[in-house]
């Protein structure tokens, strides 16, 4: 009789050939893990989860045709529950709730040790969350912070273009005055100094990126 687990099946979807050829690598020295496909895109990841059927996928997020949250969504759409855990380079606590309300278990950094991307990955068979370390810290230290609103974020957008007050109005179809008001409560919400500031901070927490 045979004692060994089976292997845990794992796509991996990444839209860089190096580091998809190092995450391989990293997981099939694991004697439980075992690489069975790999995605360049987000629509091949969704084809390659339905034809492979992997137990667990690790999603980089900033990737062509469709990005990772859309994927995931697709992938849940499927098979509801499917186990995704996020492996990208970017924290940021707009991205993370974006990531895990979209269906990811777990949120880990290109920057973790081996062992951190392991447990996820057998975590996320248990149901289990596993969030990097930066990623805990910076969500604790955004703990009543409040979120902008879409129509706050769409204005930030135009703002991060370069676009003046007026132009912003026309292109969201309200008065230069609504648009100063959001901005006033985009300085508020994100506590900066100025609107290239808001940029900044908006930017670093993810809330931009979509």
């Amino acid at each position: 009789m045979n004692s060994n687990p089976a292997p845990i099946c794992i796509l991996i979807a990444d839209d860089h050939p190096a580091t998809r050829a190092g995450i391989r690598t990293m997981l099939e020295r694991h004697e439980q893990m075992r690489v069975i496909a790999e995605a360049g895109n987000g629509e091949e990841a969704v084809a390659c989860f339905r034809k492979h059927q992997p137990d667990v996928v690790l999603m980089d997020l900033q990737m062509p045709k469709l990005d990772g949250l859309q994927a995931i969504a697709a992938i849940h759409a499927e098979r509801p529950g499917a186990p995704i855990v996020v492996l990208t380079s970017y924290p940021g606590d707009a991205r993370v709730s974006r990531a895990l309300a979209a269906g990811a278990i777990s949120y880990i950094l290109k920057t973790a040790d081996r062992t951190q991307v392991f447990a996820a990955i057998v975590g996320a068979l248990q149901g289990e969350t596993v969030l990097d370390e930066t990623v805990t810290s910076d969500m604790a230290a955004k703990v009543g912070h409040e979120s902008l609103s879409w129509r706050e974020i769409s204005v930030l957008r135009l703002v991060a273009q370069g676009k003046r007050n007026r132009d912003i109005g026309r292109a969201l179809y309200v008065s230069e005055n609504a648009v100063k008001a959001r901005l006033k409560n985009i300085l508020a919400k994100l506590n900066a100094s100025d609107r290239t500031h808001a940029v900044s901070i908006a930017t670093a927490r993810g809330f931009l990126d979509y």
